[in-house]
């Protein structure tokens, strides 16, 4: 089942790069008592992801932390070390933090999961958007075209909240 707005988002661990390699972050320690914006790529380094949506949260990112918002986090089914590749190539400068759902058990927990295998990329998450209050989700977009960041991008969250 999808997960939609007034859902708890479920319990599940992410990995973070570090200079000592990969750590646990759980949902609690991402979510709990904290405003955040959330968003999901099918891939890093893919080029909707890479030039268009990505983009779009590194440059509103002070307008975004002007809301409340303490943290501003993007997940792809990627592993650590590809997302931190992606950090660095990015220059998101500590503005975003690069969460890795390597296995898809998050985009699978929230029903945001696609099966890319025909084109040689094993399950994915759908591109979204949302912001979490308190592991609560309060906004949600979902784009229906994985190429697509038209409904997904920091642009359009800025206007809902």
């Amino acid at each position: 089942m999808t997960i939609k707005v007034g859902d708890q988002l479920p319990s599940v661990t992410f990995r973070v790069a570090t200079e000592d390699g990969p750590v646990p972050k759980s949902t609690d320690e991402l979510f709990k008592n904290k405003k955040v914006v959330l968003f999901a790529v099918p891939g890093a380094f893919t080029p909707t992801c890479h030039k268009n949506h990505l983009p779009s949260f590194i440059a509103r990112a002070e307008e975004i932390l002007a809301k409340g918002v303490s943290t501003i986090a993007v997940t792809a089914v990627n592993d650590p070390f590809v997302m931190a590749a992606w950090e660095k190539a990015s220059n998101a400068n500590g503005k975003i933090v690069f969460l890795s759902d390597g296995n898809a058990e998050f985009a699978k927990a929230v029903g945001l999961d696609f099966d890319a295998s025909g084109a040689g990329l094993g399950v994915r998450s759908k591109r979204y958007s949302m912001l979490v209050d308190d592991g609560e989700v309060m906004i949600l977009n979902v784009e229906d075209v994985p190429s697509k960041a038209d409904k997904t991008n920091a642009d359009v969250l800025l206007t809902q909240f």
